[in-house]
């Protein structure tokens, strides 16, 4: 080192310089490896994905919260409807048929005696069972058939968008009376199933439409130049970026599903008794609107405020997943 180098920590007055380099060197040997020199700001965190900006989002959004808030409070009582409603739903007492609220009967009692109130709990079960089955089963095939459309193309997704346009040209309600009324089962899995057959082809479009939109960029096309097979492409670099929208219309969805339950079943083609749906009670309930209305109100009430729930629960983690709206 030439003898005219001063280290620049060095620079100062007599021994004023040397000081302040000893001390500095102190310094740095009792800091941790890989800590930051004094002064120095605070460190920069790693770039937070689209989940992580969406999840931040949502959290701030009230509408986000209070739906959701609802739709907890509704999954808790499907699965445990003994928490707020100790009675049961299928005791009657035709001495208290369609009398008002009473002490220990907030809602009523119907037509046959039985409490509103129990009726209207245990009926949250049968709806977010459905919804929840319904939209899991088409979302399920609709993101498998139409994923595998988009990223191979040719023969089948021709195949699968005629067949998609078949189903779209049947009539929701039509097609739910004439499948539904062949069957006899009481319970919810008809509906189920006949909910899946007809709303997949919705979802399976959007998620073609998100695979052949994400199988475009450049990152796909560098893995699949570096050698990757068709399986890793699929789940490891197109799955993830192209599932948002499809957790978007399922969400959406599935309020829709929960209201087309009910309407089948108020058309006596969906659930059957003795399973307790607002639905049925809805539909027991109609003739009677002018002489009890507390019968039909307290069962339409939850079934519409469920519905809203979902919907706004959709809209809210549409506006945080499409970066288009932020």
């Amino acid at each position: 080192m030439p003898e005219s180098y001063v280290p620049k920590e060095a620079m100062g007055h007599g021994d004023g310089g040397a000081a302040a380099l000893a001390i500095g060197e102190a310094e740095s040997l009792e800091r941790r490896p890989g800590a930051a020199p004094p002064g120095a700001g605070p460190p920069v965190g790693k770039p937070r994905s689209l989940w992580s900006d969406a999840w931040h989002d949502l959290c701030r959004n009230p509408v986000f919260v209070l739906s959701a808030l609802v739709i907890l409070f509704l999954v808790v009582i499907a699965i445990w409807p003994q928490l707020i409603a100790t009675g049961n739903p299928y005791r009657a007492d035709l001495a208290k048929a369609q009398q008002g609220s009473q002490p220990g009967h907030p809602f009523g009692f119907d037509t046959q005696g039985r409490d509103v109130y129990t009726r209207v709990v245990y009926g949250a079960r049968a709806s977010i069972t459905v919804g929840i089955c319904a939209t899991t089963g088409a979302a399920l095939l609709g993101s498998l058939l139409g994923g595998l459309a988009g990223f191979f193309g040719g023969w089948g997704d021709t195949l699968l968008s005629r067949l998609a346009d078949i189903f779209f040209g049947i009539p929701v309600i039509l097609g739910g009376l004439v499948f539904l009324s062949m069957v006899t089962s009481t319970t919810v899995w008809p509906v189920v199933g006949f909910i899946v057959l007809l709303g997949w082809p919705q979802i399976s479009r959007i998620a073609r439409g998100s695979v052949v939109t994400a199988k475009q960029n450049d990152y796909v096309q560098a893995a699949r130049a570096l050698g990757a097979g068709n399986r890793r492409l699929l789940l490891r670099h197109i799955a993830p970026n192209a599932v948002a929208p499809v957790i978007v219309v399922a969400t959406i969805a599935l309020g829709t599903f929960i209201a087309l339950e009910a309407t089948l079943s108020y058309l006596g083609a969906g659930l059957k008794p003795p399973t307790v749906s607002w639905g049925i009670d809805i539909s027991t309930a109609s003739p009677y609107i002018r002489s009890a209305p507390h019968m039909l109100l307290w069962p339409a009430g939850a079934l519409s405020i469920t519905v809203l729930a979902f919907i706004l629960l959709g809209d809210a983690v549409r506006d945080a997943l499409d970066p288009k709206l932020r």
